[in-house]
């Protein structure tokens, strides 16, 4: 695209924008939503805000490596500098054909961005992007190039400019600015430069092998050695202080053979398949049959442990820090109880809030419990309820992955706490995913090569200071990790439900997504990606089993996912030893009592476990359960503080015999009742501990069921993301932009006519017009009587003056109806906030 305006050449960035259609601009506010905010008057504000320095970084941190690498060139050039100087540093001496391919679309991404401006002949990198790129001692280039040799010999004395161009064999000249140019077209010409390096000695060209490509600064001592004082007199290496030299810039290049960059990377590296994948394998045909099994198999078990996390805090959770979230003790136990890694307790923890199931119940004493949301949840089929948390997971900007980290003031990352919030999340985890959809169904990515595509897209992009590794690049990594424990993966490819959620239909994205298309979905969209993905997911689910496998251990085996009467059942009634593919649950006293205390009889025991059992019930634990039945409510607790009451006396007496049971503080009122100061539900723990199965009572002296209390937090909405940078703009809104832009450009570029004395004198551009008030009207009254067009200045109720261009339809009753340019429509101005009028030279319409 060739930036010219009548022929002329543009002097400015903004003269340049105006030479593009609508086009062109919408598409320079759509990869730079932040120059939105809030709209240009017109071109010349856009230009400038799109030169500042926040603007222009973050402009930067998008380009991909070798756009990037085209920019960095640039800004090693000439200004301006005409393409063929950019193809030259990005292709050397010998050229490159892949880069030349790909360097036309480069200029052209950066022309687009509004980062260069100019034709092909005089290319111009934004004044900000120059300083950010060019080489200099504070800011090292990527490029490993030092300063030019004018920039070198700024401050050197003129004669000692004319001691080297003498020492290198040039003729003197009469001035230091023609000396430099003599000695860098020395070094910019092969065959004299070549020349010249022929007579240096061996070792000499050892110190700039050194040098070359980075960086090229080095010290000296007050007597360098000869082959450092020959590069020394011959301009190779020019003193920048009194202990530290440089290789300039021309000489770099020559020793570079005409190349900017050590390596240019034109092409993103390819996505491989993992190193034990064999896409030759016979079995190759059903591999994504046993993908989606396994990842099917996997979803379930992600539903099983969010399920897990909250029974585990359906009474009520672990407090909330004081500064927010989960203490370090807290998580321990929450990984304990679900028999996971903490990192891998604090990804379900934090997805579980993310989908809305968690959250602080907000009372005095701050707890974390299951919303009222939960208890919808599990009523929902297996694959809807699946769909929910991975929307939530492809969604969330929180990021467990920094969970037991630390943050830039040193302070440890809770789970659920603040400061867990990454803009970024969201994007990698979608172009990760799309990735893994690049590759044929059934095969698993390289991890190593998905992290050196998403570096070459975004080599500036979230660079942490100090890390080895970008915060892409992490969140990569664990999003590679966290899709696996959520069954969007199987066996670490991604499965056709992965693909759903991605993309409904059905086709890959293996190409780096625009960021209108993947950062900017809504709630609505992710919804119904999520019930697509869940109609995939559904024939890959197994089917609930109402059935067990009990066994003579007294265990009990499940051999799949279990209804959820019988699951609730058996989960009082036994305690989980083992998940995986096959659950294994534990009968002991403890878990019997606990059935028992919640108002099952042994008979109803019996039956339940009869008619669920695939396998005859082990005598072993009919005895258990019978045993503990006859021994239940034997002894009976009630408020006296407390008491203990029991028909048999000498059970009793054991008791009191009993050591633990001092702390209770235990007194005999008569021979079948004990007292005790401490409070029923102490006196129960206590007499459990010591291996007995007392039952609490009413004060009417009926047994008490004790059941599990469910606290919920009141109605919680998910946490919000937090954004990534300003919202990439709906076509509506650019187009009405790039309207309002225009016009606002019109009034404050158009020619206006003079007007005569003593009328006002015609405002300079830029200024509001300023008429009387009967000049105003008389004005406005002709215009609307000829259909002319008037630039106008104007003052709203809140007192915000512009600049308008106006087509006067009808004037009465003092007011304006016109058609307004800068906003596309017909609007009415009272006359009195009109400061002033304009007659237009030529019409806008």
């Amino acid at each position: 695209m060739s930036e010219r305006s009548g022929g002329t050449p543009p002097r400015t960035l903004a003269e340049a924008l105006r030479t593009r259609d609508d086009d062109a601009l919408a598409a320079l506010l759509r990869a730079r939503p932040d120059l939105l905010s809030p709209v240009p008057n017109d071109l010349g504000q856009l230009a400038t805000r799109a030169g500042t320095r926040a603007s222009v970084m973050r402009a930067l941190e998008r380009l991909d490596r070798f756009t990037l690498q085209t920019a960095e060139a640039l800004a090693a050039s000439t200004d301006p500098a005409p393409y063929e100087a950019v193809r030259a540093l990005m292709t050397g001496d010998e050229g490159d054909p892949r880069v030349e391919a790909a360097l036309p679309h480069a200029v052209a991404s950066l022309r687009e961005q509004a980062l260069i401006w100019g034709a092909d002949d005089r290319l111009r990198l934004v004044r900000t992007a120059r300083e950010i790129l060019a080489p200099s001692p504070n800011h090292p280039s990527p490029t490993g190039l030092g300063p030019t040799v004018a920039e070198a010999t700024a401050g050197m004395s003129p004669g000692r400019i004319q001691e080297i161009i003498t020492t290198a064999g040039l003729p003197s000249t009469h001035d230091p600015v023609s000396a430099v140019t003599a000695l860098a077209a020395l070094f910019t010409d092969r065959t004299r430069m070549a020349a010249l390096l022929d007579t240096a000695p061996p070792d000499a060209l050892s110190v700039l092998d050194r040098l070359v490509w980075g960086p090229p600064y080095g010290e000296i001592t007050s007597k360098p050695a000869p082959p450092v004082q020959w590069l020394r007199d011959h301009g190779l290496l020019l003193p920048t202080s009194t202990r530290t030299v440089v290789l300039p810039r021309e000489a770099a290049l020559h020793l570079r053979g005409g190349r900017a960059h050590r390596h240019t990377e034109p092409e993103p590296p390819e996505i491989l398949p993992h190193p034990s994948t064999s896409t030759a394998a016979p079995s190759a045909v059903s591999r994504p049959q046993v993908v989606d099994s396994a990842a099917a198999a996997q979803a379930y078990t992600a539903l099983a442990t969010v399920e897990e996390l909250a029974k585990e805090w359906n009474e009520g959770g672990p407090n909330v820090l004081r500064a927010g979230g989960l203490s370090v003790r807290d998580l321990k136990r929450t990984a304990a109880a679900l028999d996971v890694t903490e990192p891998v307790a604090a990804f379900w923890v934090e997805l579980a809030y993310a989908a809305g199931l968690l959250a602080a119940d907000g009372e005095a004493d701050e707890r974390y419990a299951p919303t009222p949301a939960y208890d919808q949840w599990p009523d929902l089929p297996p694959a809807e309820r699946w769909a929910r948390l991975a929307t939530a997971w492809l969604g969330a900007t929180r990021t467990s992955g920094f969970v037991g980290g630390q943050d830039s003031k040193g302070r440890t990352l809770a789970a659920l706490g603040p400061d867990l919030d990454r803009g970024a999340a969201p994007e990698v985890r979608r172009h990760v995913l799309d990735l893994l959809a690049s590759l044929p169904e059934g095969i698993a990515p390289d991890p190593e090569s998905v992290l050196a595509r998403l570096r070459w897209e975004r080599p500036l992009r979230g660079a942490v200071a100090g890390r080895p590794e970008d915060l892409r690049a992490r969140i990569a990594a664990w999003t590679l990790n966290e899709a696996e424990l959520l069954g969007v993966t199987g066996r670490g490819a991604l499965s056709s439900h992965g693909r759903a959620l991605i993309a409904p239909d059905g086709g890959a994205m293996g190409s780096f997504p625009k960021p209108a298309s993947r950062t900017s979905a809504t709630p609505g969209e992710l919804s119904a990606t999520g019930l697509h993905a869940a109609r995939v997911l559904a024939p890959h689910l197994p089917e609930p089993l109402d059935h067990v496998l009990l066994q003579a251990d007294l265990t009990a085996v499940a051999p799949g996912p279990l209804l959820r009467p019988l699951a609730e059942t058996l989960s009082v009634l036994a305690d989980v030893e083992s998940r995986g593919g096959a659950t294994v649950y534990r009968f002991t006293p403890a878990s019997v009592r606990r059935a028992l205390d919640a108002g099952q009889s042994a008979s109803d025991l019996h039956a339940f476990l009869a008619a669920h059992s695939r396998t005859p019930v082990p005598q072993p634990l009919s005895y258990l359960i019978d045993d503990m039945a006859r021994r239940h409510g034997h002894l009976r607790i009630g408020a006296a503080s407390a008491y203990v009451r029991c028909d048999d006396e000498a059970v009793l007496d054991e008791i009191l015999a009993d050591r633990r049971s001092h702390g209770l503080r235990l007194r005999r009122l008569a021979p079948t009742v004990l007292a005790a100061q401490a409070d029923p539900t102490t006196l129960l723990d206590g007499l459990r501990t010591m291996g007995l199965a007392p039952a609490a009572e009413s004060a009417e002296g009926d047994v008490l069921i004790t059941r599990a209390h469910a606290h919920r937090t009141p109605p919680r909405t998910p946490p919000a993301p937090v954004p990534d940078g300003p919202p990439v703009p709906a076509p509506t809104l650019l187009g009405a932009a790039v309207r309002a832009i225009r016009a606002g450009d019109q009034a404050s570029t158009a020619v206006r006519k003079t007007l005569p004395e003593p009328a006002a004198t015609a405002p300079a551009v830029g200024d509001l017009p300023r008429t009387t008030s009967a000049e105003t009207l008389a004005t406005v009254q002709a215009a609307a009587l000829t259909g002319s067009a008037l630039w106008i200045g104007y003052v709203n109720a809140e007192g915000t003056a512009s600049q308008r261009v106006i087509a006067p339809v009808r004037v009465e009753g003092g007011f304006v109806t016109a058609y307004d340019h800068t906003a596309d429509e017909v609007r009415t101005y009272p006359l009195h906030r009109i400061t002033g009028v304009a007659e237009l030279a030529d019409d806008p319409a």
